[in-house]
C-alpha cells in the first residue's frame, strides 16, 4: 500500500473517470479496483465504501464550484454583471473539470433517494442556496423581483446547467460570449 496518498488519487481519479463516463449506479467495486489496481481493503482502507468515495469526489472536485459561485453570488447591486459572474463560476468549473462537470449533471437528476442524489445533494443545495439569496438581496432593489427568488435560483441554475450540458457534448463552447449572451437572454424575462 502507497503511504504516500498516490493510491488514494489514483482511485479517485479512476472513479471519477468512471463515475463520469457510465453513471455512479452503473459502477461496482470491483471494477474500480480493477482500473485503480488496487485491492478492495485498500479502496475500503482511505474511502470506507463506493459511497465514501463518492462523498471524497464531491468534497473536492465540488469544493471549488461551490467557493467559485459563493465568490460569484456575492451581490454587489448589478444584477447584469452579478449573474455573469455566477455564470462563469459555471463555465470555468466546466471547462476545467468537464469530468466533475459530467458527474454533477447526472447525480443532479439521480433520484433523491438513490446514493448518488443523497451524495449530490449537499453541494446542490449549497449552490442554489447561494444562487438563491443572490435573487433574495437582488429583489431590494427590483420590486418586481420579489417573492421570485426560488424560481429565479432555479431556472438560472438550469439554464447554466443545460450550458454546461451542451458544452460537455460538444455542442457549444463556453466562450466569455456564449456565456454572457445566455445570461442576456436569461434576463430578459426576469425585469419583464
Amino acid at each position: 500500500m502507497d503511504d504516500g496518498g498516490g493510491n488514494r488519487q489514483v482511485i479517485l481519479e479512476s472513479a471519477l473517470s468512471l463515475f463520469s463516463d457510465r453513471g455512479y449506479e452503473a459502477v461496482g467495486v470491483a471494477e474500480l479496483c480493477e482500473v485503480s489496481k488496487v485491492t478492495k481493503p485498500t479502496l475500503y482502507h482511505y474511502f470506507g465504501s463506493k459511497r465514501g468515495l463518492l462523498d471524497a469526489i464531491i468534497a473536492e472536485r465540488g469544493g471549488l464550484l461551490f467557493a467559485r459561485v459563493k465568490t460569484a453570488a456575492a451581490y454587489a447591486h448589478d444584477v447584469p454583471r452579478g449573474l455573469e459572474s455566477v455564470a462563469f463560476a459555471f463555465a470555468q468549473t466546466a471547462r476545467e473539470d468537464g469530468k466533475f462537470a459530467r458527474l454533477r449533471l447526472g447525480l443532479s437528476f439521480a433520484p433523491p433517494g438513490s446514493e448518488g442524489g443523497q451524495a449530490s445533494s449537499s453541494l446542490n443545495d449549497a449552490i442554489f442556496a447561494e444562487v438563491e439569496a443572490f435573487f433574495l438581496e437582488a429583489s431590494k432593489d427590483h420590486g418586481n423581483m420579489k417573492g421570485r427568488s426560488r424560481a429565479y435560483a432555479a431556472a438560472f441554475i438550469g439554464t447554466m446547467d443545460t450550458y454546461v450540458g451542451l458544452y460537455l457534448a460538444g455542442r457549444i463552447e463556453l466562450s466569455e460570449t456564449v456565456v454572457r449572451n445566455a445570461v442576456r437572454q436569461f434576463m430578459y424575462g426576469i425585469f419583464s
